[in-house]
């Protein structure tokens, strides 16, 4: 890892989880950490709920658009953190993968997406601490 580490944050349509924890790391990071995030399917656009419940912490992800997850953007990444893409996500070998099992925010009420979030928060926390001792 160089001085700053990369993490690539990868689930299916990068809509929810991924733009959420893509999000919660660059507010706690700043910019101490190069963050991306990408699909194995991108969405059109990001989850409007996600967007809202994002905004509830004051963090805004509005700027975001789902993109594909490419060779380049992985190979890039010291750290991958996967959210439910299974064998959609490749394998790159000599890297950090974390596989986080979160339930997919798509469809659902504001309620569920706001525990999504929060789950999310204290696996960035986790993450942030072992990226940064």
């Amino acid at each position: 890892m160089s001085d700053k580490p990369s993490v690539l944050f990868v689930c299916v349509h990068n809509a929810g989880r991924s733009q959420m924890a893509a999000g919660w790391l660059r507010h706690l990071a700043g910019d101490t950490v190069e963050v991306r995030s990408a699909g194995s399917e991108p969405a059109e656009t990001i989850n409007p709920v996600a967007v809202d419940a994002m905004r509830e912490v004051g963090i805004d992800i509005t700027d975001q658009s789902p993109v594909r997850l490419t060779w380049d953007a992985a190979e890039a990444s010291d750290v991958i953190v996967t959210m439910g893409c299974g064998d959609a996500c490749p394998v790159f070998p000599g890297k950090r993968y974390e596989d986080w099992k979160l339930t997919d925010p798509a469809g659902q009420p504001i309620d569920v997406v706001r525990e999504v979030r929060d789950d999310i928060k204290d696996r960035v926390h986790a993450l942030l601490r072992e990226l940064r001792p």
